[in-house]
């Protein structure tokens, strides 16, 4: 049978659900913490502006990106949520919340690099001027195929501390990463002798949403309805200024010289046309 959509669900929708009721999400990676309460302070929102009360739970055990698919996919899995970037496969494997969790920030991406090279990139302006190095990526990341697409040389790994050691070891050039990422990678053990490139952007169109297993469009319904409430009065928008408004004014992402990509992964659905939603710099 077909999914109805979401809105026409919301009529039905009871003013308060059961209190409490526990919603089981991804393992947090320790590396971003900011991001993690970041998304745990909007679920929280959504839900508030939604009246309903649900109990927030992270699961016991880390989780590869695939593996959350895997179990947010399956009707019998473990999770009954989680973010993450969207595309045609992942819509319909799962039921997206199609509101924007970072206003499409994860699409503005700079990049670590080895810090003898850094400075080689100062006068790079161009998509075939980047094509002349290789990037590296999780090779089960939507990313991976986004760069692909564009004609841009990448090296894919199953892990994401191998990403770091390809780059180091010259296996790679240059590892793009999301703005709210990049600082707390840059400053572990991991990155060591890695740098923030400081002067390219490499920007494409795309959105992380809150995903909720297959069997549970009530709860993606609270999740719409709520997200909704608060982008129409601002909350949305205040709170993720205060998590990413200096983020986004120290990497001078204003002043960087903007590559934009294609992303052949983006679903028709995506609702490039609701300005709120998007961050504008």
């Amino acid at each position: 049978m077909k999914r109805r959509p979401l809105l026409l669900m919301l009529v039905a929708a009871p003013a308060l659900r059961a209190a409490g009721a526990p919603l089981i999400y991804p393992m947090h990676d320790p590396g971003r913490e900011s991001h993690w309460r970041y998304l745990l302070a909007l679920m929280k929102l959504a839900t508030e502006h939604a009246g309903v009360d649900y109990e927030f739970i992270e699961a016991r055990e880390p989780m590869s990106q695939a593996r959350v698919i895997r179990e947010l996919s399956n009707r019998t899995g473990s999770l009954d949520l989680a973010w993450t970037m969207t595309s045609i496969e992942r819509e319909a494997q799962m039921i997206p919340v199609r509101v924007p969790v970072d206003r499409g920030l994860i699409g503005h991406r700079i990049c670590l690099v080895r810090r003898e090279h850094a400075d080689r990139w100062a006068g790079l302006r161009t998509l075939d001027q980047l094509k002349r190095y290789k990037a590296c990526q999780g090779a089960d990341w939507p990313d991976y195929e986004i760069l692909r697409h564009n004609g841009l040389p990448v090296e894919g790994a199953s892990r994401y501390e191998a990403l770091f050691d390809m780059l180091r070891k010259g296996r790679s050039d240059y590892f793009p990463r999301a703005v709210f990422e990049i600082e707390d990678e840059a400053a572990g053990a991991l990155a060591e002798g890695l740098v923030i490139e400081p002067n390219v952007l490499i920007r494409y169109p795309t959105a992380s949403y809150l995903f909720v297993r297959p069997d549970r469009p009530e709860l993606a319904a609270d999740l719409e309805r709520g997200l909704e409430a608060a982008v129409a009065d601002g909350s949305f928008q205040r709170l993720f200024q205060r998590y990413f408004g200096d983020l986004i004014a120290r990497h001078r992402l204003v002043q960087r010289t903007v590559i934009t990509l294609r992303n052949p992964l983006l679903p028709p659905a995506t609702p490039l046309g609701r300005p709120g939603y998007w961050l504008v710099l």
